[in-house]
């Protein structure tokens, strides 16, 4: 048992800071004690030892985004290789999104990659409705100001990269915005 603590007068000094004790778990103590004088521990209860929790499943969201990152990477890659050139990827603004923004030539392009499994229910370029349209249109002209500001801004177009069973379809000038 400790002795008790005798109040002390106060100081100006700060109290010196308490030294920390390392707490060993009882069966690791008794362990290192059946160890240490040459007797086999005790196998601890089951109900001591809880199973490791399996791991959680993949989120659906999670495999998205990976398929989504693969086929923007895909796309980046089958454009390059038909002369067109990187600017940025996956641009991000309060009004949208753009995955891909490219040159071609004096144009600027920018890039939706949509990927489907299969063409069931219209299949990927058919996913890229008017309200998509409207996003990627106001997130390049968000895009264009921060870049170009009250400059002239170049021509530019809008296209669609839907992979459809692993093959490309290159839509150029899917859409105007409007």
């Amino acid at each position: 048992m400790d002795a008790p603590r005798v109040p002390t007068a106060p100081t100006s000094r700060a109290p010196a800071p308490r030294a920390r004790v390392a707490r060993v778990p009882a069966r690791a103590s008794a362990s290192a004690h059946a160890h240490a004088h040459g007797s086999a521990p005790a196998p601890a209860p089951a109900s001591v030892v809880p199973a490791p929790a399996p791991p959680p499943p993949p989120r659906a969201d999670d495999a998205r985004e990976r398929t989504g990152r693969e086929a923007e990477a895909r796309a980046e890659a089958w454009l390059a290789a038909r002369g067109l050139v990187r600017v940025a990827r996956n641009v991000r603004c309060r009004g949208g999104e753009i995955d891909l923004v490219m040159r071609d030539g004096a144009h600027w392009v920018f890039v939706e990659v949509r990927a489907r499994a299969d063409a069931r229910f219209g299949g990927a370029a058919a996913s890229v409705g008017a309200r998509k349209q409207r996003r990627v249109a106001i997130a390049a002209q968000v895009f264009l100001l921060a870049r170009f500001g009250q400059r002239p801004w170049p021509p530019c177009r809008f296209d669609v990269v839907a992979f459809e069973g692993g093959e490309p379809h290159w839509i150029r000038d899917a859409f105007a915005p409007g």
